[in-house]
């Protein structure tokens, strides 16, 4: 024991008891933990009784000593199921909970002994049973704390029976028991008079809950709340409140906050109890001053954490075993060489750990040890991924209490790599070509299985992506396959119609049909258009323009699109910047946004275009990709209706998904203009809450050249006609889209040559013939238009080439592709946007001879 208890009888028991014919085993073997609850089972004011390991062998202080009756003192140091077996149908659950590490209290518990000289007596009781655990934080006992209430339990049936002329005497008899409690100066004690909200307690509960010892047969409870911890305050007043509401037993650990900012833990115990008519009267209890228990409990947990993570860092093995070569502690390092982490590996032997054959090359040095001889020595040992490992092995004897070995520390040093470059530097010289062959041929073949990893590794990524892919796919073929199906029905059907008019002599009649089928074609264009912008593949006509008039000149459509319920507000910003931008697309992105926030207002509302210089350096704004820093154009669109939940917003820029009903929308609207911010190098941000609108606000990179004009809109020019002689070469392998080209430029007034694909135009290209401008589709067969441009170029410097696509991956961006003297047509395309091209590329300078 650390310290000695003058007149106790438990601590002279203690002493005499030939501890090693028990459970427990010699005292100074005992773990510090058993230690430390020993002294608070002796020392305590109050009658405990300490049940340890697996035998529940029985540690009680004098105080338990009177209770135990003729159990006392053959009690001591036995089993708690030897000794009480008439009561293991109360305690064998009990037991079974508090080694699971629960707490259980009973309050009033009756238990019939019998005294030294052979009578029975009732005895009453109120119990806690709490958990007790041991340096790994395992449950290793249980401390039991008793409290006798056959005094308390006889004034309480005494109060019910005596009556009203009585309970005055009855009073001065109870304060006469909280004196006497008070006593101990390791407890406090309370009684409460409800009724009267008169807390009594004696002068250390008092100065505890920081209350003038002067005043405690005054104040009410609140004033005694004051005084503990505001964290704790809380739970304190709800589990009084409980106590008194249900019957129950208050038990309960809190913290108490000094005057001088000192805090305290204490445990309290209490029972309230109620006159005849069931009205709650009194509210009695106890309190122990907890704080050096739990100061002593942080400060060892605070040890073992810090003295578990310094042995962790070390790059040595580092461990304890006992007497039994049983280890008790070790850091992480067992765990890359034996595989087994610190709890696994305690309690395990080392024999069981190393094996037979190793730990019999060990075992004099293990004697040795636990004899009190330190010990170091050489040893080979393997690896648990079966390498040979050489290490340096230091084992020192530990000392206990008594001045005794009760085992030892372990020390490996793994000295391999060490070993290995000696040998190495011994042999480098002799075998230095050698050894660089092998190590080449090493390297070459961890070389090749890296890069056949990394080809595996590839083939799985592009699997999952490929499967990621077909998922879209499908989902975007459902979709486009419902609105390209509605469009061809209504292009192929309008073409038959027309063709059986004009069988049956009708031509006149044919119009509309005419109107229907290019309408139809023109939906299914649009739709393209939004696909390619959507995958971002769309080859956007960049030119520099003015946000502010672009915005300005959209004000009539928008007037007429938004309707007269809806009130429109513009705000823009004065000296925006410009920015390089396809206009088309650009307005049709704004016009898109506008129709979604009248659709979200039909009953009207407030629509707000605005414009804005900003910049993003990606923490002020929440954009669907990431921020690269910098100046942005901002154009918002914003809305005081429907909004969207956050489950809607998340699926908004989905392929196809749309809120709207069939047949009114096709969900491409926001995916193309976010595709459209990507390709431009933008960004979009969204923002929407149910009932409160949605703001969609899209960010276009700053144009800072100046050397740019503002394009001139030649939208409503009449298609020019060609000037004489002007020659093109068409080269392209769709018959239906060539023979389009060669009637437009012969209606034109061009002379057209026309070829299937690069290798029929090359001829020509070599040949004497004027040509003007080469007008080719990207996607030839064999030798693309890209490609055949090149080598026209050579055969023609400065040609003039005009590319056209319908889709074309490469040719998405226009920069990086196009060449001075080239341009891009994409399908398809009107007319007039043909003629407007040609005329633009040719020019009208002299024509260009070979």
């Amino acid at each position: 024991m650390n310290g000695s208890h003058p007149g106790s009888e438990a601590a002279h028991l203690i002493a005499r008891l030939d501890w090693a014919s028990t459970a427990l085993g010699e005292a100074a073997h005992w773990p510090q933990s058993l230690r430390t609850a020993v002294d608070i089972v002796i020392h305590s004011p109050m009658p405990m009784l300490l049940l340890w390991g697996g035998e529940l062998t029985q540690i009680y202080n004098d105080g338990f000593a009177l209770l135990a009756g003729n159990k006392h003192p053959g009690a001591f140091g036995q089993p708690a199921h030897l000794i009480w077996p008439e009561l293991m149908d109360f305690t064998d659950p009990v037991y079974r909970a508090v080694l699971n590490g629960q707490v259980r209290t009973f309050s009033e518990q009756r238990f019939s002994l019998q005294r030294h000289d052979g009578s029975e007596y009732d005895l009453w009781l109120d119990l806690t049973y709490s958990p007790i655990r041991n340096e790994r934080g395992d449950v290793a006992g249980i401390l039991v704390t008793a409290i006798e209430t056959n005094e308390r339990r006889r004034i309480a049936l005494e109060l019910q029976q005596r009556s009203a002329a009585s309970l005055r005497a009855q009073h001065e008899t109870e304060e006469r028991l909280q004196l006497a409690l008070a006593a101990t100066d390791a407890v406090g004690t309370w009684d409460w008079d409800i009724g009267e909200d008169r807390f009594i307690a004696d002068a250390h509960f008092a100065q505890l809950h920081s209350v003038d010892p002067q005043r405690s047969r005054q104040l009410p409870i609140s004033e005694y709340l004051k005084g503990v911890h505001p964290e704790d305050r809380a739970m304190v007043a709800r589990s009084i409140k409980h106590c008194i509401t249900h019957g129950s037993e208050y038990a309960e650990e809190y913290r108490l906050q000094l005057a001088d900012g000192q805090v305290r833990w204490v445990f309290a115990r209490g029972r309230c109890y109620k006159d005849h008519h069931g009205r709650p009267t009194r509210f009695l209890g106890a309190a122990l001053d907890l704080t050096e228990r739990k100061q002593m409990e942080q400060a060892l947990r605070q040890s073992q954490t810090e003295l578990q993570l310094i042995i962790n860092a070390m790059p040595v093995l580092i461990g304890y075993v006992d007497r039994e070569e049983r280890f008790r502690l070790n850091n992480s390092a067992y765990l890359d060489w034996y595989g087994l982490t610190p709890q696994e590996l305690y309690g395990r032997t080392i024999r069981e750990v190393v094996g037979d054959e190793i730990y019999a090359t060990r075992a004099d040095n293990i004697a040795a040890a636990l004899a009190g001889k330190p010990c170091s020595f050489e040893a080979d040992s393997p690896h648990r991924d079966g390498r040979p490992r050489h290490a340096l092995m230091k084992y020192l004897p530990r000392l206990g209490a008594d001045g005794a070995i009760n085992g030892f520390y372990i020390f490996v040093i793994d000295e391999t790599e060490r070993r290995q470059t000696e040998e190495a530097l011994r042999n480098l010289n002799e075998t230095l070509e050698e050894r660089v062959n092998h190590r080449t041929e090493a390297l070459a073949t961890a070389n090749q299985r890296l890069q056949n990893e990394m080809f595996e590794r590839e083939r799985a990524e592009d699997a999952l992506r490929h499967a990621q892919k077909m998922e879209a796919v499908g989902q975007l073929t459902g979709g486009i396959a419902h609105d390209f199906n509605n469009m061809l029905t209504g292009i192929i059907g309008s073409l038959d119609l027309m063709q059986r008019y004009i069988d049956r002599g009708r031509g006149e009649e044919i119009g509309r049909f005419a109107e229907s089928a290019m309408s139809s074609a023109k939906r299914a264009a649009a739709l393209t258009h939004r696909l390619l912008a959507f995958s971002r593949r769309q080859s956007l006509d960049r030119r520099p323009l003015d946000p502010n008039q672009l915005v300005r000149s959209l004000h009539e459509l928008i007037n007429h699109t938004k309707g007269e319920h809806i009130e429109l507000q513009m705000q823009l910003a004065e000296g925006i910047w410009r920015v390089n931008s396809d206009a088309s697309q650009l307005e049709n992105a704004l016009l898109n946004l506008v129709i979604n926030a009248r659709d979200a207002m039909p009953d009207g509302g407030r629509l707000l275009i605005e414009t804005a210089n900003s910049y993003l350096d990606g923490s002020d704004i929440s954009t669907l990709e990431p921020v690269k820093a910098g100046d942005y154009v901002m154009l918002g669109v914003s809305d005081n209706g429907a909004g969207m939940s956050p489950r809607i917003l998340a699926k908004a820029f989905d392929p196809f998904f749309t809120t709207k009903p069939i047949g009114q929308g096709t969900g491409l609207g926001l995916s193309m203009i976010y595709g459209f911010a990507q390709q431009s190098g933008g960004h979009l941000s969204i923002s929407s809450e149910p009932d409160q609108g949605t703001c969609v606000r899209l960010y276009l990179p700053r144009l800072h050249s100046s050397s740019e004009d503002l394009p001139e809109n030649t939208d409503n020019h009449p298609a020019p006609q060609a000037l004489a002689g002007e020659s093109v070469l068409v080269v392209e392998d769709e018959p239906a889209v060539r023979m389009l080209v060669l009637n437009v430029l012969s209606e034109l007034g061009y002379q057209a040559v026309e070829a299937e694909d690069a290798r029929r135009a090359l001829p020509l290209l070599e040949s004497p013939m004027r040509i003007d401008l080469l007008i080719t589709d990207v996607g030839l067969p064999g030798m693309n238009g890209r490609q055949l441009a090149e080598i026209a170029r050579q055969q023609r410097p400065g040609l003039k080439v005009l590319f056209m696509t319908g889709y074309a991956e490469k040719a998405a961006e226009r920069q990086g592709f196009l060449e001075p003297g080239m341009d891009l047509l994409a399908k398809p395309f009107s007319i007039e946007e043909l003629a407007q091209k040609i005329r633009r590329m040719i020019g009208r300078e002299p024509a260009n001879q070979a």
